[in-house]
């Protein structure tokens, strides 16, 4: 097993999570995928800014557990679902982190969704 850093967000890094104002609507291509008063605004760095919203105000029929996992030294192990609906299927493009590293213990529970794959809004 490697020895993964473990890092703090500070000054030079930081994380903020916030309740999001307002709800929260993710679709792709007129699908609805989830809907959402309850969603979270994770801010990073310079990283522009990301929506998480609770697994259960997620249409999880429309989920596909992958094998993929990606790593944040911030936020901890990444798992990742694809979105299938019809033919339509993309993949890995909604991820979460389960077990969150402390500094970010709120998104667990939560998912997000790369934005150039689906449609975010706030109202």
């Amino acid at each position: 097993m490697t020895d993964r850093p473990h890092l703090i967000p500070d000054a030079s890094h930081p994380i903020n999570v916030t309740p999001t104002e307002g709800r929260v609507v993710v679709t792709r291509d007129g699908v609805v995928i989830a809907e959402s008063d309850h969603a979270l605004t994770l801010t990073e760095a310079t990283i522009p800014p990301v929506q998480y919203v609770p697994l259960d105000d997620v249409d999880s029929s429309l989920l596909e557990r992958t094998d993929h996992s990606t790593y944040c030294p911030y936020k901890g192990e990444a798992a990742y679902y694809s979105l299938v609906a019809g033919d339509d299927h993309a993949e890995n493009v909604v991820w979460t982190y389960e077990t969150p590293y402390e500094a970010v213990a709120e998104i667990a529970g939560h998912v997000a969704f790369y934005p150039d794959q689906v449609d975010i809004s706030i109202a």
